[in-house]
């Protein structure tokens, strides 16, 4: 249904350094980036989250959030441990969320821009 999203972000290089980490946790990477935007996918040049430099960007308000498909319960641990050394905030360590699942396995975070992230995978594990 989404082709991307697009959050804007006060300081570009800051973020970019979170997402770096968080992201890169999960096996994406950036795809493409020029002074003004950074964005990050698994193929060059197809952005699935992109990064805006915005000076007054603010988040969303209460309840909105972007969970992002992690290939492992190690791949959310390294995600929360990696986001958290540059500027993440944590919102929920690493572990079962047996309210959404018997398999649901999540971490939770604050990126510098205030912008509420999420890793999770949804499965036995192997």
């Amino acid at each position: 249904m989404l082709h991307h999203i697009s959050i804007g972000v006060r300081d570009i290089d800051l973020s970019a350094r979170f997402y770096d980490a968080a992201l890169g946790a999960m096996g994406y990477r950036r795809v493409f980036e020029d002074d003004t935007a950074v964005g990050y996918g698994l193929v060059d040049g197809e952005d699935l989250l992109c990064l805006k430099l915005r000076v007054n960007a603010q988040p969303p308000g209460e309840g909105f959030h972007l969970a992002f498909a992690a290939p492992s319960r190690a791949a959310v641990q390294s995600f929360h441990a990696s986001a958290l050394k540059v500027g993440g905030a944590c919102n929920g360590a690493p572990g079962l969320r047996l309210d959404y699942g018997d398999h649901y396995y999540a971490a939770f975070l604050v990126d510098p821009d205030g912008h509420r992230i999420e890793a999770v995978i949804n499965g036995s594990p192997p």
